[in-house]
């Protein structure tokens, strides 16, 4: 007898109940008090170094019984884009938020922020006030956006933090290589010939050729191609910012600077080795003697006082170029002379947020003079309690730094002199473009670095596609208006089509079920109640989002704003000459993966099965053994492998370990793994040998599946081991070979999270050197969520989507002439 078909109704009552559970759920959670307005702030991490904003959150609270503050990382300044911009869609943001200044402007230009100056203007003369002019210029600059198209000018962040730039120096390294005065002092290089000079003379090289000691590079610490172009008089963008001037003279010979001074100290390939073993914090190279000199922010003395405080170290204005210093004066705060530029975060409310007056008093109020002294005064008390000297921070407001330090400032005079100099510097400090393109800016003269110093182009050229990529982002969004706007009921009228189509493939099915007998039909009904929930969430969040990417993919959308249908264009920008370079090396790379690794990664796992297939004792250890790395998730394996490819053999096991041989008896130096581009892509393939284990466990089960007499007839013919394995194993693990390469191919174009984190995690630097990382889904992945081109995002998905499918069929086509399947009668 059959057992009773479940009910509909017991099916649709434990869903209700499963459902009721999940609701409950919420209902135990820790609420805020009557009356008490929770106040969301978003980018700033709370921890044990944390003990001034703690204070300074604390006291707000104090003065507004009425406001709870909810502090949140997401991101911990930087702002995790995806988090924000989802949240700001959803209608559901923070009320503040802690990010970077150098982003204000981007999020600003796309409508993300309030305009702060009307509040600025009521409260500017009561408690806690904020007034323009107590402000350094950039710094209140920075967080000013200006539209291009209407002129509109507001302000859209307040200042918190800041810091500028300077040239750090060892002093005893100074006198070991003689670069000192008359009376005996270190003398800092002032200009940029005398830094060259200067870093080769502190610059050791070990006996094999590899740096033990570098005394400069051009990019460690904080400089990069902005603050060499400024030096020389050179700009980034026009000053009605619709045009890019990165190609200009000044930065080209800035950028010739540099790639001059890395060739001169051995070439990028060789210093990237040397860096790729650095560590922070107490392990800082400047600290150990590694560096003799390095250009970085204010923020550098407090962390020398917190590591090495007894470090003799100086702090001198960044060298400029010759003719700049002897033409415009030698007088060190001389505006004329010296360069720096400033950096730091801002207080930002975003549309939408729900308690605006309030988020405004906790901006006011953690900006102001009297929350920084009880900051300070907190942190120094914890610094006192782990012995070690306090160094305040600089902040945005001249008010602030000028109370701060005459109570906190340092006593020891080399980090009193640091502290005095990065302040002098500020009122005449540089800052980035404010601009809607000034992530991509960013991001491009990082790459102009990167490939004009691996000589893959001259410096002019590198800037000048770098300028054309930049510009053509400018005029896209200059030229947006030619696009028409989508109405809002073209997507409801679509949705509305979509639905009727599978409203009507349901009924359809209902039909069908109801024509079923009775015994049938209600085990029907019950297989389908059971999928529901799988089924809903297909149509949901897989099926919906595919045909609703497909739409956008003819479309300019950026999440923010309303889509504009363009057709084509996002399909033919693709291919462009811009785009169209990234697609390519991204296609390239997992060409190179896919064609190298994935037979080596079958043949590996392939021969771990074979000498785990033998009926030995203990072969269960072994097997699980083998097994284990293929669950370790996959950011924590490539965490694990960033430390293994450590370019220092004190450091990273495999080059100690190819030291100790390979370059020991043959001479063979250990490659530079993810810091040299020839060997990034071999070390990510590396790395995806480790987790072999999970294709051994199918070899195993097709090798314990093939019978055992085809064994003993080849023995019979007189065939040896490899015979067999060539006309017996093979054979009838060519399914098994078959599975492996469609996954493989369809995984290495997916590939994404690895090469993320190997990459260094950081989307506004190259993947690897020259590219050498960049993967198609995580070229997707940067153009939606850093650069917001969802359209083009949304396009390369469905590009991927039919290369993974032709290839998908073009294997099934070719599988009947060499895959061989058992049970098929021939």
């Amino acid at each position: 007898m059959f057992r009773r078909p479940l009910r509909i109704s017991k099916v649709i009552c434990i869903g209700i109940a499963i459902v009721a559970l999940c609701a409950l759920e919420g209902c135990f959670a820790p609420e805020v008090p009557p009356g008490k307005i929770k106040l969301v702030v978003w980018g700033m991490q709370l921890g044990e170094e944390t003990a001034g904003l703690e204070a300074r959150i604390a006291a707000f609270e104090k003065m507004h019984p009425n406001i709870v503050v909810s502090v949140l990382g997401m991101g911990a300044g930087n702002m995790d884009p995806q988090k924000l911009m989802t949240s700001i869609v959803g209608n559901v943001p923070p009320d503040v938020i802690h990010q970077d200044r150098f982003t204000i402007g981007d999020w600003a230009s796309r409508d993300t922020f309030l305009p702060l100056d009307n509040l600025i203007a009521r409260d500017r003369n009561k408690p806690f006030g904020v007034r323009p002019e107590d402000y350094y210029p950039a710094c209140w600059r920075e967080a000013t956006y200006t539209n291009p198209k209407t002129g509109e000018k507001h302000v859209f962040a307040i200042p918190d933090s800041t810091d500028d730039r300077a040239l750090f120096y060892n002093k005893a390294l100074f006198r070991e290589a003689g670069i000192v005065d008359a009376k005996g002092n270190p003398m800092p290089p002032r200009t940029w010939d005398e830094l060259l000079q200067d870093a080769v003379k502190l610059t050791k090289y070990n006996p094999d050729g590899t740096i033990n000691r570098i005394g400069f590079i051009p990019n460690y610490g904080n400089s990069w191609l902005y603050l060499y172009a400024w030096q020389n008089d050179g700009e980034f963008m026009s000053p009605d910012g619709k045009h890019c001037t990165m190609n200009a003279k000044p930065n080209v010979e800035a950028l010739a600077y540099m790639v001059k001074v890395y060739d001169a100290l051995g070439g990028i390939n060789k210093i990237s080795a040397f860096q790729s073993g650095f560590q922070p914090n107490e392990l800082d190279p400047f600290l150990t003697g590694k560096v003799a000199m390095k250009i970085d922010g204010s923020w550098v003395p407090a962390s020398i006082a917190r590591y090495k405080p007894d470090l003799d170290f100086g702090v001198a204005p960044a060298p400029v170029p010759a003719d700049r210093y002897y033409h415009r004066g030698r007088f060190a705060h001389d505006k004329d002379t010296f360069v720096t530029w400033a950096g730091g975060f801002s207080y930002a409310i975003p549309r939408g947020a729900r308690h605006v007056e309030a988020a405004w008093e906790f901006i006011k109020w953690m900006t102001s003079p009297q929350a920084a002294l009880i900051d300070a005064e907190a942190t120094k008390a914890y610094d006192a309690s782990k012995g070690r000297p306090f160094v305040p921070s600089l902040s945005a407001n001249r008010m602030t730094n000028r109370v701060v330090f005459a109570k906190y400032g340092p006593k020891d005079p080399k980090f009193k002199k640091a502290m005095e100099l990065f302040i002098s510097m500020m009122d005449h400090a540089r800052f980035r473009p404010v601009t809607f393109v000034g992530q991509r800016l960013w991001d491009e003269q990082v790459r102009a670095m990167d490939v004009a110093t691996h000589h893959q182009k001259s410096p002019q050229a590198a800037l000048d596609e770098a300028t054309r990529v930049v510009q053509h982002e400018l005029d896209k969004v200059f030229e947006e208006d030619t696009y028409p706007l989508i109405p809002p009921v073209v997507p409801i009228v679509l949705s509305v089509i979509a639905g009727c189509v599978v409203l009507g493939i349901a009924l359809w099915r209902v039909f069908q079920i109801l024509r079923m007998r009775q015994l049938g039909r209600a085990e029907a009904i019950a297989g389908y109640v059971f999928i529901a929930p799988w089924l809903v969430g297909f149509l949901i969040f897989t099926a919906g989002p595919m045909i609703a990417s497909l739409y956008f993919s003819f479309c300019d959308y950026d999440v923010l704003h309303p889509a504009r249908w363009v057709g084509l264009h996002n399909y033919v920008e693709m291919f462009g000459r811009d785009d169209g370079y990234y697609l390519r090396v991204s296609l390239f790379n997992a060409m190179y993966v896919a064609v190298i690794g994935i037979p080596l990664g079958i043949v590996t796992s392939l021969s771990v099965a074979l000498l785990l297939n033998a009926k030995v004792k203990g072969m269960s250890f072994y097997r699980t053994a083998f097994y284990l790395p293929s669950i370790v998730p996959v950011v924590a394996s490539a965490v694990l492998w960033i430390w293994l490819l450590n370019g220092d053999p004190n450091r990273g096991l495999i080059d100690a370990a190819w030291k100790a041989t390979l370059d020991r008896w043959f001479g063979w130096a250990p490659p530079g793994w993810l810091a040299d581009a020839a060997w990034a892509k071999p070390a990510l393939i590396l790395q995806g040998l480790w987790g072999a284990g999970s294709g051994m466990i199918l070899w195993l089960a097709g090798l314990q599946g093939i019978p055992q007499h085809l064994y003993e007839a080849a023995e019979i013919d007189g065939a040896g081991w490899w015979a067999k394995f060539r006309n017996v194993t093979v054979p009838m693990l060519s399914p098994y070979i078959f599975f492996n390469v469609i996954m493989g191919i369809i995984g290495t174009l997916q590939q994404f999270d690895s090469v993320y984190v190997l990459s260094g995690g950081d989307l506004s630097q190259p993947a690897g050197p020259l590219d050498s990382l960049l993967m198609p889904v995580l070229y997707l992945f940067k153009n939606a969520f850093q650069y917001f081109k969802m359209g083009f995002a949304s396009a390369l998905a469905w590009f991927l989507f039919v290369i993974i499918l032709l290839l998908t069929l073009i294997q099934l086509k070719l599988a009947p002439r060499w895959v061989y399947y058992e049970a098929e009668k021939r």
